[in-house]
């Protein structure tokens, strides 16, 4: 029988993780965004719809798109378009370029080097285009394709990549804009919608906890009661339904802007999605379109930390959320339960590395020391060395076919390590071993970040998260450190 105590610990995958300490009992609002956050899709079949429909369009335009399909594994989000070379490219932290791909073919190191040496991944240059929700994978993918293709001479008219970008993403926009895609999907939601049934009792906890709790989306209003009523009716009390949940239901709200400007609401006065201006303050279980978040607070009384924003897009919905009104914020980034089984399954082999790492760093500490000894005799400077320079030379030979028959070994598993989820660009939050550019804006922006919105039921409303002590290399104990290195 499943206690009480059971339930706090959540399967692999499913835990909240905290960048910085969030105590839910001082939040007095949660606002949810809807679209890949309360409303979870079917990637593949969600992006392959947007990626037809605009590949179709691109064929009445003459493109010869015969046999070009979306393929889910050729872009991830966190990778960056670079608009100049025609490249998508992953980069660390520090925008670093690790792996490169042109058009559909990922680059050679000598080749990546070559563009990238000088050049540092810089998100407030136009040049770069960050790929920052699930929603760009179609995008991504149908752009590397027209690379090919222009590449090939094989376009109907002459592009640079940045025009040719600036073509595709018009085209995958017109098919959120035009309404094509959601009539298709909220005629068939069943097709597309993934049913959470803890999404719903987590909000419940929320609300019955006090919590005042918002729905704030761009989608607009037939739309968001369509796949809201889908995903989460059959889940609540009998009588019940999701519009209950919401204190306030905010549609068409245009993020970010809703987050830095001051625009007017209108109040949504029938399910038909008749409007009419907002006269005098938001109304508990008010139903609107529009509008800015500083009405909202103004309204609620509520501001500043005292209020959580969860949303899936890092810019969208956290990043501006958090700089602009210091909410305090949570990321939604689904493929984290991939990422974490990954890496469970790779702990041990994981271990083995780690162990080997270790033994190639005292191996190249007494290198080091042997190369230097011998530096020293033959140069005549410093303390003279206990060994001649025949030992030392011997030693240096040995040394080194130990470190190649070491690198052997090594070579495999950090190969192995690098290609986990993804063959092409490994995990989401790494760049080889350093934090990738994805996890560096997470760190800074997302207070908290979890797989779905019913990880908060593993939490309960009443949690304080504590973000961990930041490891730091001078820390004891830390891989990398001379300190930790036999000489």
């Amino acid at each position: 029988m499943e206690t009480l105590d059971s339930l706090r610990i959540p399967p692999p995958g499913r835990g909240i993780y905290c960048n910085r300490t969030l105590n839910l009992r001082s939040v007095r609002a949660i606002g949810y965004d809807m679209d890949y956050t309360l409303v979870d899709y079917r990637v593949a079949a969600f992006e392959q719809m947007v990626y037809a429909q605009a590949r179709e369009r691109l064929a009445s335009e003459g493109w010869p798109v015969e046999g070009m399909a979306f393929d889910p594994r050729m872009v991830a989000r966190g990778l960056v378009i670079d608009t100049e070379l025609g490249n998508l490219v992953k980069a660390n932290r520090f925008g670093f370029v690790k792996r490169a791909m042109h058009g559909t073919r990922m680059l050679e190191h000598a080749e990546q080097r070559d563009a990238y040496a000088q050049t540092l991944v810089d998100l407030s240059d136009p040049r770069w285009v960050f790929l920052n929700t699930l929603f760009s994978l179609s995008e991504g993918c149908l752009f590397a394709q027209a690379v090919d293709l222009l590449d090939r001479g094989a376009l109907p008219r002459p592009f640079e990549y940045v025009s040719l970008y600036r073509h595709v993403r018009a085209r995958v926009d017109a098919q959120h804009i035009e309404g094509h895609l959601k009539a298709e999907i909220a005629a068939a939601p069943e097709r597309y919608v993934v049913q959470d049934p803890e999404a719903a009792l987590a909000l419940l906890d929320q609300k019955a906890a006090g919590k005042k709790l918002l729905l704030i989306t761009n989608s607009e209003w037939s739309f968001t009661a369509k796949m809201m009523a889908h995903a989460y009716d059959r889940h609540l009390p009998e009588g019940m339904t999701w519009r209950q949940l919401f204190d306030l239901v905010i549609v068409a709200a245009r993020k970010p802007d809703f987050f830095t400007e001051r625009g007017p609401f209108f109040e949504v006065v029938d399910e038909t999605g008749l409007l009419r201006p907002l006269m005098g303050p938001l109304r508990p279980g008010g139903l609107y379109l529009g509008g800015c978040a500083a009405q909202v607070e103004r309204d609620l009384g509520i501001a500043g930390d005292e209020l959580l924003y969860v949303g899936d897009h890092m810019f969208g919905d956290v990043h501006v959320s958090k700089r602009s009104l210091s909410w305090r914020t949570a990321l939604v980034l689904r493929e984290l339960d991939a990422e974490v089984a990954a890496l469970e399954a790779f702990r041990e082999t994981e271990l083995r590395l780690m162990a080997r790492m270790r033994e190639k760093e005292a191996l190249e500490a007494r290198l080091s020391q042997a190369r230097l000894g011998l530096q020293r005799l033959h140069a005549g400077y410093g303390p003279a060395p206990a060994a001649d320079a025949a030992t030392l030379e011997a030693r240096i030979h040995d040394l080194r076919g130990q470190l190649m028959a070491l690198d052997a070994e090594i070579g495999p598993l950090a190969k192995a390590g690098t290609e986990l989820v993804n063959p092409r660009w490994g995990l989401l939050t790494r760049a080889g071993n350093d934090k990738s550019h994805l996890t560096r804006q997470i760190e800074r922006y997302a207070d908290i970040y979890t797989s779905r919105v019913s990880n908060f039921l593993h939490a309960t409303p009443f949690a304080y998260f504590r973000s961990p002590r930041g490891n730091l290399p001078h820390d004891p104990g830390t891989l990398g450190s001379t300190e930790n290195q036999e000489g």
